[in-house]
């Protein structure tokens, strides 16, 4: 089911950005958060976008993979929150990931994007704060991607400098969230996808 899940969450990814072959999931369970930091590994093949990942690094919490599915390299960088929190309390979602992929066929690099584990309401913008600043994101099913692109190089310069990002969003049912991402390890495993996806 969770594959499932994630493909069809691929499938609108691709429709969404125009791009063949996009890699990019997430998965992290507040529970789960705090016990492993790696993800599961269909999640990882999903994300792929079918293709065999290959993990090339392990930086704190934030996994850098690479992947060539359909001949084209792809590369990114994927963690688990370290704490999720619902209001109303306790309320059930599946798994959510950050990642930041660089696919240079399509002269992509350190895109970020969030898969929040539910259904956004629809038309609804989140937010991700990082280094003292706030970033809007739009949604699409139960994914985010930084509204305004021209932003998004500050934001992950941002994200390399800071300790941990926070992600808020509501639900199609109303629920609000906020994910806490670690950012410890991030800028080595940009580092290192930057320096695989050149090849």
């Amino acid at each position: 089911m969770l594959v499932r899940r994630i493909l069809t969450a691929l499938t609108a990814i691709v429709l969404l950005s125009g791009v063949a072959g996009f890699a990019h999931a997430q998965s992290a369970a507040p529970k789960a958060a705090a016990k492993s930091a790696k993800p599961e590994p269909k999640a990882v093949a999903a994300m792929a976008g079918g293709a065999e990942p290959t993990l090339i690094g392990q930086f704190g919490t934030w996994g850098a993979y690479s992947a060539t599915p359909n001949g084209k390299r792809v590369c990114f960088a994927l963690a688990k929150p370290t704490s999720s929190k619902t209001n109303p309390p306790n309320r059930p979602r599946d798994p959510a990931y950050a990642f930041v992929s660089t696919r240079p066929a399509e002269k992509v690099t350190n895109e970020v994007s969030v898969m929040i584990g539910y259904a956004l309401k629809p038309g609804s913008e989140s937010t991700l704060e990082v280094g003292g600043a706030s970033y809007a994101m739009y949604t699409q099913g139960d994914g985010l991607w930084i509204k305004n692109a021209a932003e998004e190089e500050q934001m992950v310069q941002a994200m390399r400098r800071s300790a941990d990002a926070v992600i808020k969003g509501t639900s199609a049912k109303g629920t609000e969230t906020t994910d806490t991402f670690s950012l410890k390890g991030l800028s080595q495993a940009l580092d290192k996808i930057a320096q695989d996806c050149k090849r």
